[in-house]
């Protein structure tokens, strides 16, 4: 499978999963109450302001479970929303309507959570050439919906998972006997396994850094835990041959600072492993 056809499969595989956990043998509280027959409509109000994220994801949450539901949208993904607004409506069997209502509710406010903190990064580094890039500090499963909300906040995905970019780490530094080693052993296994995956290299300190300029053969450095003065010495020593990536305690606050370096990413772990979910509620229309 390609790329796409994975986080396709991914996503497939997180909704029935879902479902099976939320749904069990019955959502016996709706099925007591609401007659099968029961139509009726609801809506996506959003409670707070923000970027709205994960309106296509409910798309599929709603057709996976009833494909007769019909959902009408009035603000897509990506958009600036503010309390008050209603994002779109669902009209269909009053049964499916309450059963979807939580999962979508999750993912959506999860999803533009992500997206409304990554909008603020990247505003942060307007007028600079760095762009803000995601880790794989993600919600086990949750991963292709919290990265795909990074990209609709304005951010990039630095790597889906270990399968689709080499990134060789301080530790694989370590256990494979050095930066020489580590790099043409990788070279060694791109060409027997016949990929052609991109490869970044973590460089702790300016002697890992040289031994990187020295040796060559990557296509991003990756500078772990540097000061912005060392950062800006570091992209001075690299002059453009690599792509050039900060990562490391980088807060909101200090973001500013290592952009004005010359990086041409910023990896931050906050986007997706402590965001607060964007307050919405799918409200009954009479």
């Amino acid at each position: 499978m390609n790329l796409q056809e994975t986080k396709e499969q991914l996503i497939a595989d997180l909704i029935r999963l879902a479902f099976a956990e939320d749904i069990g043998d019955g959502d016996h509280t709706t099925l007591c109450c609401i007659p099968p027959t029961e139509m009726g409509k609801s809506h996506l109000l959003i409670k707070e302001d923000g970027v709205l994220a994960g309106v296509d994801m409910a798309e599929r949450i709603f057709h996976t479970f009833d494909p007769e539901l019909k959902m009408t949208v009035f603000i897509h993904d990506g958009a600036e929303v503010k309390k008050g607004d209603i994002a779109f409506e669902v009209e269909g069997k009053v049964q499916s309507l309450l059963q979807t209502e939580r999962l979508m509710l999750n993912v959506m406010q999860r999803m533009s959570g992500i997206a409304t903190t990554t909008r603020k990064y990247v505003k942060a580094l307007e007028g600079t050439k760095t762009r803000v890039l995601d880790t794989r500090k993600t919600t086990p499963g949750l991963r292709m919906i919290e990265k795909e909300a990074v990209r609709i906040g304005g951010g990039v995905n630095h790597r889906i998972g270990l399968f689709d970019m080499i990134l060789l780490k301080d530790n694989h530094v370590d256990f494979a006997g050095g930066i020489e080693a580590a790099i043409t052993r990788c070279h060694q296994y791109l060409k027997e396994k016949g990929k052609d995956l991109k490869i970044e290299i973590e460089v702790r300190n300016f002697d890992e850094l040289q031994q990187v300029l020295n040796v060559g053969g990557v296509d991003r450095i990756m500078l772990d835990n540097f000061t912005p003065a060392d950062t800006k010495k570091a992209v001075e020593m690299i002059g453009g041959r690599y792509e050039t990536e900060s990562s490391g305690g980088i807060t909101f606050a200090t973001l500013r600072d290592y952009a004005e370096c010359g990086v041409d990413f910023i990896s931050v772990g906050a986007l997706t492993h402590s965001v607060k979910g964007l307050d919405m509620s799918f409200k009954a229309m009479h």
